[in-house]
């Protein structure tokens, strides 16, 4: 009887010394560097996103962020890797609509579960598309109403890129041409670099960009935004109208989101603790006007994970019916 009190003894003492372990290693995080994974190629808005991010995480907690890009599949190997990450704080996707609300539409077999394997940090912004032109490829366009009447007289002789087949550049061209009742034809590039290449080249005659390097392109004198996709006009591009009202198509919106994911099961502790710190961070006046000012992107009104949560499950129904839409499927 003496020797099963001791083992039992001997249990409880080492179970109550690993809880204390785990509580001071609860109290301590952040305690080394902390890793944010995205899935699209240095220099993208995402890249330059995140690294902005990581640089105001390191300046209040004092620990490195690394940001690495684990590109390809479109945003799924970064997604897939983060899903499987340990639990304990040090990793997270810098993940998008596109990866978590567009993909499950996209594909039709995801090696992860877009809600069950992650745990939602912080919804980061609206991100729209702005459609670009070469203005050396169609130089007697000058207006969104210029377009259409060209697509109108040549039905399907114009075309457009994307930075891939289901990604927001491709699925903004296929609401555009839906609501516009135009036949364009689709182009997919591997990434926005290839794709800005091909609208430069004369390859393509234009490309909804994302907001950030289509603003570096407008401003850089290389293209011409026609409209925006946001409802309302970019203060980064305060003279060019919205898809809705250059277009003279009411209501017309394609904007996707960034946000922050950390795998399943991540210890509520640390998640509140994270969340907070992003949302104290992104709700700053310096760093809202950064996002608006350079990056195009809307600020989310509430950064929350639960608004997070909200707005994730009201996005795959709906780019569940635009995908549906463009006819657009990976395997």
């Amino acid at each position: 009887m003496r020797q099963i009190f001791t083992h039992l003894s001997v249990a409880l003492i080492a179970a109550s010394t690993c809880s204390t372990a785990f509580a001071q290693a609860d109290t301590k995080f952040p305690s080394r560097a902390i890793t944010i994974v995205g899935g699209f190629p240095n220099g993208s808005g995402i890249d330059i996103y995140a690294r902005k991010l990581g640089e105001a995480i390191t300046a209040s907690w004092n620990v490195p962020v690394v940001v690495e890009a684990k590109t390809g599949a479109g945003g799924n190997i970064a997604s897939d890797l983060v899903a499987r990450a340990q639990p304990d704080g040090y990793t997270y996707l810098f993940g998008t609509a596109g990866t978590h609300a567009i993909n499950p539409a996209l594909y039709k077999k995801l090696s992860f579960d877009v809600e069950k394997d992650f745990t939602r940090i912080a919804i980061l912004g609206d991100v729209p598309n702005v459609l670009l032109i070469n203005p050396s490829k169609l130089p007697q366009v000058k207006t969104c109403a210029d377009l259409l009447k060209l697509m109108r007289d040549k039905p399907g002789a114009l075309n457009y890129g994307s930075t891939g087949n289901g990604a927001s550049t491709h699925l903004a061209g296929a609401q555009f041409a839906n609501a516009a009742k135009v036949d364009i034809a689709h182009i997919p590039y591997r990434g926005q670099g290839p794709a800005m290449t091909a609208l430069l080249g004369g390859d393509v005659e234009m490309f909804f960009n994302q907001s950030a390097p289509a603003i570096a392109s407008v401003k850089g004198g290389r293209t011409i935004a026609l409209a925006v996709t946001s409802p309302t006009r970019l203060a980064a591009l305060p003279d060019v109208p919205t898809v809705a009202e250059a277009c003279n198509l009411p209501g017309f919106v394609s904007t996707t989101w960034y946000g922050l994911f950390g795998p399943a099961k991540l210890p509520a502790d640390i998640a509140n603790k994270m969340s907070a710190e992003v949302v104290k961070i992104v709700s700053t006046p310096a760093f809202k006007t950064w996002l608006t000012d350079t990056q195009g992107i809307t600020p989310a009104a509430d950064p929350s994970p639960a608004a997070f949560a909200r707005i994730h499950q009201e996005d795959m129904k709906k780019w569940a019916e635009i995908v549906k839409i463009s006819g657009a499927q990976v395997d």
